[in-house]
């Protein structure tokens, strides 16, 4: 498996957390050295271990927002 980079660079709120200590975190994070996006995922309590996740960019974030505006929770 090929090895990737990756740097947060901007952490912005911790979502939730589990009992063994891993958080879901929506943070800023750079990829392979590319533009950083923000990105919802698991992180192990000291960051070296992710789970599965989503990146988005400034649009994209942009327009999940306006769909969460719009329902009724």
């Amino acid at each position: 498996m090929a090895e990737f980079k990756y740097e947060i660079t901007e952490r912005i709120a911790v979502l939730s957390q589990s009992p063994n200590g891993w958080e879901r975190q929506l943070n800023m994070v750079s990829w392979n050295d590319r533009e950083p996006k923000y990105d919802i995922r698991d992180w192990a309590p000291d960051n070296s271990k992710m789970g599965k996740g989503i990146s988005l960019t400034h649009d994209e974030l942009a327009i999940l927002k306006g769909i969460l505006n719009d329902l009724e929770i």
